[in-house]
């Protein structure tokens, strides 16, 4: 929409309030809200705000930032329009002289989409965001106990799910579908898959949206990765593909996966490099908890067809070269997506780059195979906490790059941080395990 297409928009819907939205490095949802007769002014020139103490963002001495809309991303909030509406814009974060700022994660995503660009790429992803609901945000009692797919027309979960589809739908996105997940109260809501950049604002909507319908309804909807010991944890599953000149140049009609060459060498190139980016792409010291053999959720790098214990899974597409995708699966739904999508794309990149050979599938479960089985196969694991995960990283010149030298310091300095405040901590399992007997 243009400038006059939205100011006439926002007076005949009579919008009173506008939000501009960003996000620090960690993927919390940042903004400002003013009133709508603001707009028009914001609209030209940008609001500026104190970038200081923003997660990763300026320091003292360069604090001074601003907040740029993207007209394409305005959409009216669905959400208690009875009392008062309000419009928001996804936004770019720019310096006081009005470069785009080198710490705002979409602007990363944007810089390796372009890369990609420049190789004759389009990037795609739909990712597949798994939640919770919970009574409240200081427990972990659950409003149902199903499992999957189940239709449960009386409970609370079934109920809160559908009326978020339907205010993701107002706000023009389009769901795929959503469904009960395997873990009692845990749901999972699919959207349509789009460009990443795209895919970046929709993912950060679509957690707000989640949240805000849960809190509307009176209960808690929570994207931690691993909230309840013992049952599922809570992933971001991302298909992704890779298009030129209008074609999907994952796909290959025979090949026994469908895939191409630059398919393999993608997914080859993502499997040698996962170890160096899982800390974007995992980057809670809960997500590590999530990571461990059989609740579904890879703890090995490895791919297959049916394999759902492999790193990577190759969807069945029926010949239809539009579908072909890759499924990675061990991100979750608490990683930064624009920065979750950069990293990926530039590991797979890296591997068409440097035409790296795809390892055999694995179509096994992973889960059983004893040690000399995985090293028969070549199948080596992720990292297995925070502490490794950010040795990887600190090393990490593809990410480095990737990222750009500031974020990808705050990042390290941020996880090292959580890192030793969470070692410090003593945890109930150590209550229960050694004060009886020590």
């Amino acid at each position: 929409m243009t400038k006059a297409e939205i100011l006439k928009k926002v007076k005949s819907e009579k919008v009173t309030m506008v939000g501009f939205w960003f996000t620090d490095i960690l993927g919390q949802l940042k903004g400002i809200t003013f009133p709508v007769e603001r707009l028009a002014r914001y609209l030209d020139e940008g609001a500026f705000f104190d970038g200081s103490s923003i997660d990763g963002f300026a320091r003292i001495e360069e604090s001074d930032l601003v907040l740029k809309p993207i007209l394409e991303s305005f959409a009216i909030i669905p959400l208690q329009a009875d009392v008062h509406k309000i419009a928001r814009f996804m936004c770019t974060v720019h310096d006081a002289q009005g470069r785009p700022y080198h710490s705002d994660p979409r602007e990363v995503l944007r810089r390796n989409v372009q890369y990609a660009n420049s190789l004759g790429y389009t990037y795609y992803t739909g990712p597949e965001l798994e939640y919770f609901y919970f009574k409240n945000d200081h427990s972990t009692v659950g409003v149902d106990d199903g499992g999957y797919f189940d239709q449960l027309t009386m409970h609370e979960g079934t109920f809160v799910r559908e009326r978020t589809v339907e205010a993701l739908e107002k706000l023009g996105y389009s769901v795929e579908r959503g469904h009960h997940e395997v873990a009692a109260s845990q749901q999972e809501i699919n959207m349509k898959f789009s460009d990443a950049l795209t895919m970046g604002d929709i993912v950060m909507t679509y957690k707000y949206v989640v949240k805000e319908i849960a809190r509307e309804l009176g209960v808690y909807a929570t994207f931690m990765p691993k909230p309840i010991f013992g049952v599922n944890g809570s992933g971001m599953h991302v298909h992704q593909s890779l298009w030129k000149g209008g074609k999907n140049v994952f796909y290959n009609k025979t090949d026994e996966y469908g895939l191409s060459e630059i398919a393999k060498s993608y997914v080859a190139g993502i499997l040698k490099h996962m170890k160096e980016i899982v800390l974007v792409t995992n980057q809670y010291v809960n997500s590590y908890k999530r990571l461990v053999p059989g609740y579904e959720a890879p703890a090995y790098l490895a791919w297959g067809r049916r394999n759902r214990s492999a790193l990577i899974r190759i969807p069945l597409t029926r010949g239809e070269p539009s579908a072909a995708r890759i499924e990675l699966r061990c991100p979750d739904p608490a990683a930064n997506p624009y920065l979750a999508f950069a990293v990926i794309l530039r590991a797979g990149l890296q591997g068409i780059q440097g035409k790296y050979k795809l390892v055999p599938a694995t179509e096994g479960d992973i889960f059983e195979m004893s040690t000399t089985e995985m090293k028969r196969h070549h199948i080596d694991a992720l990292p297995g906490s925070l502490r490794e995960a950010i040795e990887y990283a600190e090393g990490s010149s593809l990410l480095k790059e990737t990222l750009g030298t500031e974020v990808h310091e705050k990042l390290i300095e941020s996880k090292v941080m959580e890192w030793n405040t969470y070692r410090r901590q003593v945890h109930q399992y150590e209550i229960d395990t050694y004060l009886p007997k020590l």
